[in-house]
C-alpha cells in the first residue's frame, strides 16, 4: 500500500477486514491510550499499538470462534509485524449479532 504511512493503523485496520470479510458491521477502536505507561510501549515510542474489533460478517458462518480470529489476524499480519501489538476481537455472524441485539432489547 503506497499510502501506508498516509493513512492511520485504525484506518488501515478497517479497510482490510471491511474489504476482505465484507462486514456488514465493523468498529476499530484505538485502546492505545490506556496502554501508554507499559514498558513496551514507551521504550518503542510505538502509537497505536492496541485495539478492540467487533466485526459481523456472513463469512464468519460455519467458522469456530478460533477460526473467525484466525482469518482476523491473517488479515492484519503486517500489521502485527509492524507495530500492534495487541487486538481484541469480537467476531460474530449476523444471524448471532442480531441474537444478541433482540435479547438486549428484551
Amino acid at each position: 500500500m503506497a499510502s501506508r504511512a498516509l493513512l492511520s493503523r485504525a484506518s488501515r485496520i478497517k479497510t482490510k477486514l471491511e474489504t476482505v470479510l465484507e462486514a456488514a458491521l465493523l468498529e476499530v477502536e484505538d485502546v492505545s491510550y490506556q496502554h501508554a505507561g507499559h514498558a513496551a510501549v514507551k521504550d518503542s515510542g510505538a502509537n497505536e499499538t492496541h485495539f478492540n474489533v467487533s466485526i459481523v460478517s456472513s463469512k464468519f458462518e460455519g467458522q469456530t470462534l478460533v477460526k473467525r480470529h484466525r482469518m482476523v489476524y491473517e488479515l492484519l499480519s503486517d500489521e502485527l509485524q509492524s507495530g500492534l501489538h495487541a487486538l481484541s476481537i469480537t467476531a460474530k455472524t449476523p444471524k448471532e449479532a442480531a441474537i444478541n441485539i433482540s435479547s438486549k432489547n428484551s
